[in-house]
This record gives C-alpha cells, sequence and structure tokens, in this order.
C-alpha cells in the first residue's frame, strides 16, 4: 500500500506544479522536491515525466468521461445525448491541454503533438465504449463506424481552432460556432439511418 501512497504523491505534485508552471517548464527534481521523495523515487513508479503526465490525465479522463456518459443520458434524446457528449469532450480536451500541459509547449513541441494525438485516441476509444456499454449494441450496419467518424471530425475541428487560436476569446467565440453550426450536421450524419 505504501507504493500507491507514494505514486499517489508524486502525481499530486506534479499536478500542482503542471497547473502553476505548465508541463514543459516543471522539471523533475521540483516534482520529487515538491513530494518530498528523492528523484530516482519517481523512476521506479515512472519511466519519464511525459509517463507522470499521462497517468494524471488518464485519471482525470476516465473520471470526467464517465460523467459525461452518466450525466444527461436518460434526459435527452439520441441526438442530443451525442451533441451534448461531443460538445463537453471538446471542452474537455481544451481543459487537459489548457491546464495541465500548455497551449505554447503544444504548438512547438512534436513530442507533445504526438503525445496529444495518442492521449486524444485513448479519450476517442473511452468515449465509444462508454456510450456502447450505456446504449447497448445497434444493430445498424456502420453504427460504431458513424459514431467513431463523429467524434474524430470533431475533435480535428475542435483542436484545429484551438491550436490556431490567438486568444481564449477566439476559442470560446469557435467553441460556439462549432455548437450552433457544425455539430448538429455531424450528429444527424452519425445517427442517420
Amino acid at each position: 500500500m505504501e507504493a500507491d501512497k507514494i505514486k499517489e504523491s508524486i502525481k499530486r505534485a506534479a499536478q500542482e506544479l503542471f497547473r502553476k508552471f505548465g508541463y514543459h517548464k516543471t522539471s523533475v527534481n521540483e516534482i520529487a522536491k515538491r513530494a518530498k521523495i528523492a528523484k530516482a523515487t519517481i523512476y521506479k513508479y515512472f519511466e519519464s515525466k511525459e509517463d507522470i503526465l499521462h497517468a494524471l490525465l488518464m485519471d482525470y479522463i476516465r473520471v470526467s468521461v464517465d460523467e459525461l456518459i452518466h450525466s444527461d443520458s436518460h434526459q435527452l434524446d439520441e441526438e442530443a445525448h451525442l451533441a451534448n457528449l461531443i460538445l463537453k469532450t471538446s471542452r474537455l480536451s481544451y481543459t487537459v491541454c489548457n491546464e495541465f500541459i500548455g497551449w505554447d509547449f503544444i504548438r512547438e513541441s512534436t513530442n507533445s503533438q504526438e503525445f496529444l494525438k495518442n492521449l486524444s485516441n485513448e479519450l476517442e476509444e473511452m468515449l465509444l465504449s462508454s456510450f456502447t456499454k450505456l446504449n447497448g449494441v445497434r444493430k445498424l450496419e456502420g453504427y460504431h463506424q458513424r459514431l467513431r467518424f463523429l467524434i474524430k471530425c470533431s475533435k480535428s475541428i475542435v483542436f484545429s481552432f484551438a491550436f490556431t487560436s490567438v486568444s481564449d476569446a477566439d476559442v470560446r467565440k469557435n467553441f460556439v460556432s462549432f455548437q450552433k453550426e457544425i455539430l448538429p450536421y455531424l450528429v444527424k450524419a452519425a445517427i442517420a439511418v
């Protein structure tokens, strides 16, 4: 049980530092100091700083996806539920990038972009799996592929304006535009029979 406490201490320290200074500006030495452990101890539990970030983000995303999937599933029809889910997921993705990693680092680093792509793919799989469990597997041919297409399109659109926006106000404006002008058509295409 001691190992679990140490691992949580490392993640908690890293999360505080990532939020305060950004991923790029936080060193493993600073994480060790904040967690009150030796730097070598970190490497017993995590292979790299990126591995710590991945563990943090997956914890955050798992909890968030579960909340997203179950929050309004009984109150909305399928179309409204999917649109709401995609919008909340897009906001979640943006929050992850904004709070944990930092946009400057993402824009400048090829490694962070690859990391973000992999993380985004894991989020996509979690969403598909959760949505299928909640709603049961529909018998319609290609439904799963259409859901995957909906998630991929939405993800690409959201990341493109997040990467190119100059300010948070621009991002918010683009989110509203996406929600009103693009998302309804993507959802209709995904669930069309």
